[in-house]
């Protein structure tokens, strides 16, 4: 494992296996300088345990610099379950996770992702505190990762094309999940033109009802002819077979590791095409965890996410002053910030 290329000095990989429960996952630290670990659970039925490991370690290192570019007091963590969601999901298996959380005394905290729930969670809790969502004055998950895209999005646009609204810029939403389909209900109630797809057939159906978007197969959406590309769905998907195709001038989305590998930052430059790096744009979540220990109104938490905007406008403006990429300025605050802490 050290010398995995998705290893990054991590602090402690705990391989779990439950036969009685049906539970074989992994929980990945990357990092407790700024705090506990906090990252949220994934199922997902991995071709292998080598490809679950890499999600494992890319997803906790991405949890530290979310935390840490918002100045929150949480380091990166994160767990994946292997397994199909709607298969093999049992009450057994969740306390069983929640059993192997407790086991670490509180140095990760346990949130939903991909394949598991806010019920999930809940069941969890039978075996541990340390999870999110304790606390739900708004008895309903809140789009806070959709809306901090947004915010990010909208001084991203005010940046590269100095305008303060979204009014006819085509946008390509890829994913339409819980993270994509809040943004396009975002982006179309600020004027934006969508070009949307999703694995899904119906959902891409709702979107184009819902808000006109132009729905399109799945791997057309590199080629659209849009102003902006909105990664939601899975990692991974900006690489040496994409990136020549994209037609956009920003890349700004939900989705989680969106570079397949460090340099493809580069190969976006070299078309001219901005990035903004998707661990701030993506952080609504762990703000919306934080925010909650203090007010969980629905009202403030969302308030409290729009630092995403402010943030992404600072990062955007060192890059230019500085005639660096916004990967590489984000970069070096998260590491100055976790120096500092260690």
């Amino acid at each position: 494992m050290f010398s995995h290329p998705d290893y990054d000095g991590h602090e402690r990989v705990v391989y779990l296996r439950d036969a009685r429960a049906g539970l074989s996952a992994i929980i990945a630290l990357h990092s407790t300088a700024l705090g506990p670990a906090f990252g949220g659970c994934r199922m997902w039925p991995y071709r292998d345990d080598g490809q679950a490991l890499a999600d494992v370690l890319r997803l906790s290192r991405g949890m530290t610099y979310k935390a840490a570019i918002c100045e929150l007091p949480f380091g990166g963590g994160k767990s994946v379950i292997l397994g199909d969601s709607r298969r093999d999901k049992t009450p057994e298996l969740l306390r069983a996770m929640g059993r192997a959380v407790e086991s670490l005394g509180g140095r990760y905290i346990i949130a939903d992702d991909v394949g598991t729930t806010l019920d999930d969670l809940a069941v969890m809790r039978q075996e541990t505190s340390h999870t999110a969502a304790a606390t739900a004055a708004a008895k309903a998950p809140l789009a806070v990762t959709a809306y901090g895209v947004f915010c990010a999005l909208r001084a991203a646009t005010r940046h590269y094309f100095g305008r303060d609204d979204f009014e006819g810029l085509r946008v390509a939403v890829q994913g339409l999940g819980n993270v994509g389909m809040p943004l396009c209900r975002y982006l179309h109630g600020k004027g934006a033109r969508l070009v949307v797809c999703d694995m899904d057939p119906a959902r891409a159906r709702q979107a184009s009802e819902s808000f006109g978007a132009q729905a399109v197969p799945v791997e057309a959406i590199y080629d659209a002819e849009v102003d902006i590309f909105a990664p939601s769905a899975l990692g991974g998907i900006l690489n040496d077979h994409t990136i020549g195709r994209l037609k956009a001038r920003l890349v700004c989305g939900g989705a989680n590791n969106q570079l397949e590998h460090s340099r493809h930052d580069a190969a976006l430059a070299r078309r001219d095409i901005a990035y903004v790096p998707d661990y701030l744009a993506n952080a609504g979540g762990v703000i919306d965890f934080h925010q909650e220990a203090i007010d969980d109104r629905p009202e403030a938490v969302m308030a409290s996410v729009e630092r995403i905007g402010r943030i992404t406008a600072d990062v955007l403006d060192r890059a230019k002053r500085d005639g660096a990429r916004p990967l590489a300025v984000c970069d070096a605050i998260v590491r100055q910030r976790l120096s500092a802490a260690r």
